[in-house]
């Protein structure tokens, strides 16, 4: 058994060819981009492109391929470099009465997802695009995945827009079939103790992703899993927690980064930060016009008052990405990857005297804390993410 790095929710900006995909995305996060910075830059040992259902994007795998560039694993996924890339989609879904929620479909192999896109075509308006409505109720797209051998993962499950319980019910059951969810995701703005609030969740295992938009956000959040081989089939193993295999860290933004940690006042901007109940007016100018944030939509839904966490839940560690770090600018941490090799070595393997000898002691002492977490951070809200303080 070996740990690897694993960042399962990156999104695809446009295929080779110019066609969009994720609309909101950076017009350089192709297929092939994706797979160099995470195994040049970043150190990701296995990732999730999680747009590869679009038909343009499959042309491009294929070209790869054909090229000799990348591989078809046996176990499943394409293998570049020291990296696996793992093949999946990210699905909406409304059920009447249901805001919508999006999920994450991952299937084996190549031939396997061009078949799941040639049954979207019939429901979806745009299969080309990333995150497109599926007109199917939720519990036949899962029957549909499943039977193809794929896995389905509710993705970042509280945030305010699009999620499962951010926006969609109350519980789950009443949109999936819970013996057929292989783990889920938390999303930016919550922690596993945060999920523990929620007794739904206790079977599940959690995973905590990038849901990258463009190369620089690949890896702000991922998973140490334990497999005997990055391949799809070890990764199935690992979520269900089988034969051995099982994620057993997972590394994430304090959730007060997270751009929905707290509820916002759409009205004055404010940030509410209260520590504890539910928000139902701004706190400054009174407004009801508030976006609620994830903290405050799980105490709403809570059902425990303390959070329980099974002997399987791994730990979770706040991870600070590189970016957030003050007076990290490209240069410095372009200097930091060329003599450290990725930012995965910068962030768990090299010592403080290390760091000093590149960047100095003030950068240095930030990468430190960060890794200790015991940064001081500033709360995230209503879009807009938290920040590190500066020291006084």
């Amino acid at each position: 058994m070996k740990s690897y790095y694993v960042d399962l929710h990156i999104h695809i900006g446009r295929s080779e060819s110019g066609q969009a995909v994720k609309i909101s995305a950076a017009n350089n996060l192709t297929f092939f981009n994706i797979a160099h910075e995470a195994a040049v830059r970043k150190g990701m040992e296995i990732i999730g492109i999680i747009d590869c259902h679009s038909p343009s994007v499959q042309k491009d795998i294929l070209t790869y391929l054909d090229r000799g560039e990348m591989v078809e694993l046996e176990g499943g996924g394409i293998g570049y470099r020291d990296t696996t890339v793992l093949l999946g989609s990210e699905i909406e879904v409304r059920e009447p009465g249901m805001g919508p929620a999006h999920l994450l479909a991952y299937m084996p192999n190549l031939e396997v997802m061009q078949g799941f896109t040639n049954w979207m075509k019939g429901y979806m308006k745009n299969v080309e695009l990333s995150s497109q409505r599926i007109y199917v109720p939720a519990r036949v797209l899962q029957e549909e995945v499943l039977g193809r051998g794929g896995i389905l993962i509710p993705a970042h499950i509280f945030t305010p827009h699009k999620s499962v319980y951010g926006s969609a019910t109350s519980r789950m059951e009443n949109l999936l079939d819970l013996e057929g969810i292989s783990a889920v995701e938390l999303g930016l703005s919550a922690d596993s103790e945060m999920a523990g609030l929620i007794s739904e969740l206790d079977p599940f295992t959690f995973i905590t992703n990038s849901d990258a938009h463009s190369l620089g956000k690949i890896g702000r959040e991922y998973n140490e899993i334990q497999l005997a081989a990055p391949t799809y089939d070890e990764l199935v193993k690992a979520l269900h927690r089988q034969e051995g295999r099982g994620v057993v860290a997972n590394y994430g933004l304090n959730p007060r980064l997270g751009k929905y940690h707290r509820t916002y006042c759409s009205l004055c901007e404010a940030v509410l930060d209260e520590q504890e109940g539910t928000v139902e007016r701004c706190a400054d100018c009174g407004s009801n016009k508030i976006v609620r944030g994830v903290m405050d939509r799980i105490l709403d839904l809570a059902d425990r008052q303390e959070p329980y966490l099974p002997p399987y839940r791994p730990a979770y560690h706040f991870q600070v990405p590189l970016e957030f770090i003050p007076g990290l600018g490209p240069k410095k941490l372009n200097q930091l990857l060329h003599r450290f090799g990725t930012e995965m070595n910068v962030l768990h393997r090299t010592t403080q005297e290390e760091l000093v000898s590149e960047v100095g002691e003030e950068i240095a002492a930030y990468l430190v804390d960060a890794r200790e977490g015991t940064l001081s951070l500033e709360v995230g809200g209503g879009g807009r993410y938290g920040k590190v303080k500066n020291r006084s």
